[in-house]
């Protein structure tokens, strides 16, 4: 249990850091972009803006993935 808190922190700081670095590191870009949903089209975004959050989120839904795994992989071998 001490483990899996210690995996989502880890991952919830290091996201956090990379969000923050990301927002700090946008803030003179001039190439802007809309993304376009099922429903319509977003607000014009820059375009490392876009590329960095779909990394953030990669980074957290691959770290909730293998959060359910390595539970998963205990199971396995107390049985």
């Amino acid at each position: 249990m001490i483990s899996l808190f210690k995996k989502v922190l880890f991952c919830f700081i290091l996201n956090s850091a990379l969000f923050l670095l990301l927002i700090i590191g946008i803030q003179n870009s001039t190439n802007r972009s809309k993304v376009k949903l099922i429903t319509g089209d977003t607000i014009t975004l820059p375009i490392g803006f876009i590329v960095g959050m779909s990394f953030i989120s990669g980074s957290i839904s691959g770290s909730l993935l293998t959060l359910n795994y390595g539970n998963r992989k205990e199971k396995i071998k107390e049985q």
